[in-house]
């Protein structure tokens, strides 16, 4: 026999601190005293976003005025099967309260939680808040590109990059032909991975490089090209990550299981002057049927954060972009 599928809409709701709101289910309600971010049940004839608001009302006494799409996901408890429209919540009018009596709390993903349990949905999101809104792509190319690329890797780590990876398939190439130029290579990923961990910062390298390393760093990027041959990730990395096109790599992505995507190139790009951009609204359906988090690349850069959020994306993905 399936089991009944039920679409909800749920509101991460943030302050400016990161902070995001918890609401305790009251009893009388399935798993009675459990944690969740605030939502409920998309009534027929409504968008996820009318249901938000009405539930965001109903629920908290606020009133929404600036939301966003985040995350589409789905996860099957023991008697059904439940998708969830992630929104993230970051305007509203009132202060929330529990119109049903239930214990609300504001808490910080980065720390450890101070209540408990929750539920088994509320736990996918409240890690993907941790991942940093800005992930950095290295384009260094040689040896003696590295100090000036270094310098400006300290300039995006100091106003908040968190997420870098190291990718120089071009200058991976180069160094198979001759020992000296894999040792200069390993030593400048060697030099990324050190100056990212200083600041507090997570490095995943490229599949393209040697997988010796992927064990110095903290998660893998796999390609397209790994995605869609479902390449083995021979470590367990923190994090998986994968560069996604369509719905086939999205899919092959999803079966992998990887932390989060990327998707483009969105916007016209130097890197990709012939090839026709998805644009936002190609982005987004991509975005929503990710499962996960995913980062816009492709004429994206700090000044595009906002409205790549408004399209679905957890953040931007860059190479020459500059803070």
């Amino acid at each position: 026999m399936s089991k009944p599928l039920i679409k909800v809409a749920v509101g991460v709701i943030l302050q400016e601190d990161g902070r995001v709101l918890l609401g305790q289910r009251p009893e009388g309600k399935p798993w009675p005293a459990w944690w969740e971010l605030p939502g409920g049940k998309i009534e027929p004839g409504e968008s996820v976003r009318q249901a938000l608001v009405r539930e965001l009302e109903e629920e908290l006494g606020i009133r929404v005025t600036e939301c966003a799409p985040w995350v589409d996901y789905v996860h099957e408890y023991p008697k059904t099967i439940v998708h969830l429209a992630f929104w993230k919540v970051t305007k509203w009018e009132g202060e929330p309260r529990g119109m049903e009596n239930q214990a609300l709390a504001w808490t910080l993903p980065q720390q450890p939680l101070q209540v408990g349990p929750v539920l088994p949905a509320t736990e996918p999101p409240l890690r993907w808040l941790t991942f940093s809104p800005y992930y950095l792509v290295s384009h260094i190319g040689s040896a003696e590109g590295l100090p000036a690329w270094l310098q400006r890797l300290d300039q995006a780590l100091a106003a908040g990059t968190r997420f870098v990876q190291f990718r120089e398939p071009e200058w991976q190439a180069r160094a198979h032909q001759e020992p000296a130029g894999q040792q200069a290579l390993e030593a400048a990923f060697q030099a990324v991975v050190e100056r990212c961990h200083a600041a507090g910062a997570q490095c995943l390298v490229n599949a393209v490089h040697p997988e010796s390393w992927w064990t110095a760093a903290d998660g893998v990027h796999l390609r397209s090209s790994d995605i869609l041959l479902r390449r083995a990730v021979p470590v367990q990395p923190a994090l998986r990550a994968a560069s996604v096109h369509n719905e086939e790599e999205i899919a092959a992505a999803r079966e992998m299981k990887v932390d989060f995507m990327v998707a483009g190139h969105v916007l016209p790009t130097p890197s990709h002057p012939d090839a026709e951009p998805l644009g936002w609204a190609r982005f987004q359906e991509l975005a929503q049927s990710a499962g996960c988090p995913v980062y816009a690349i492709g004429g994206q850069g700090p000044q595009t954060l906002s409205e790549a959020q408004q399209h679905g994306a957890h953040g931007v993905a860059f190479i020459r972009a500059e803070f």
